[in-house]
């Protein structure tokens, strides 16, 4: 007898078998996971005594220029890499600095003494302060009547005008002494102490100065600084 061969019947796959399967997670884990802390940040290193030193005295520095006209602040800062040759100074340029600063403070002092006025008719007039009062430069008066002037003599010259001459000056020094390329010329390898004093007497200076300046302020808007009105 012979037997018959069963076909044989491949299994298809289902589409239950192809779906790929769907991991569900939970949202209260992704919830926590979002709530936790941060790390914080690492800390950055304290600044150490001498850049503390730095800062400050550069901040101080910036608020003495305020005190000085613009025009000599601006000669200064414009200058001074020039005749310093970036502060590698020779027997030339050494004496070249030496007058160029002398030059400089000299503008300081004469500058305290000059004085602007504004007319109601919106002129504005320069001079400088003597005994009597202001001497104008650049006022012609073609009409010969001086009506459109205020009282010159308010502005004659005071005591409290040389103090702040004097003062002005010594702010420009203090600032000299700050300034990097000035030091290298005068001072190119400077001994522990000539640099302790150089740290510390130009900024003893400016506070001093600025303390004057406060307790006995300056009416007198000059050359190189705000336009006063009429007094």
């Amino acid at each position: 007898m012979a037997l018959r061969a069963r076909p044989l019947t491949s299994k298809q796959p289902s589409e239950s078998d192809e779906t790929p399967k769907i991991i569900q997670t939970d949202s209260s884990d992704d919830d926590e996971i979002k709530d936790l802390p941060k790390p914080p940040p690492p800390p950055s290193a304290p600044a150490t005594l001498r850049q503390r030193a730095v800062s400050q005295s550069l901040a101080s520095t910036a608020n003495l220029a305020n005190l000085l006209p613009t025009g000599t602040l601006l000669a200064f800062q414009l200058l001074t890499p020039i005749f310093t040759n970036n502060g590698v100074c020779d027997a030339a340029t050494r004496p070249l600095t030496v007058i160029l600063l002398l030059l400089l403070a000299l503008s300081c002092f004469l500058f305290s003494f000059t004085d602007s006025l504004k007319t109601p008719d919106g002129r504005i007039f320069y001079g400088i302060a003597t005994f009597k009062g202001l001497w104008l430069f650049d006022y012609a008066d073609e009409t010969g009547s001086a009506a459109s002037l205020p009282d010159l003599s308010k502005y004659k010259f005071r005591f409290i005008d040389g103090v702040h001459a004097i003062l002005s000056v010594l702010v420009f020094v203090s600032i000299a002494l700050r300034d990097k390329n000035v030091v290298s010329c005068f001072y190119p390898k400077p001994a522990i102490e000539v640099q302790e004093v150089l740290d510390i007497v130009p900024i003893g200076i400016g506070f001093i100065c600025s303390l004057l300046f406060v307790v006995f302020p300056t009416t007198r808007h000059g050359i190189g600084y705000p336009i006063s009105h009429p007094k």
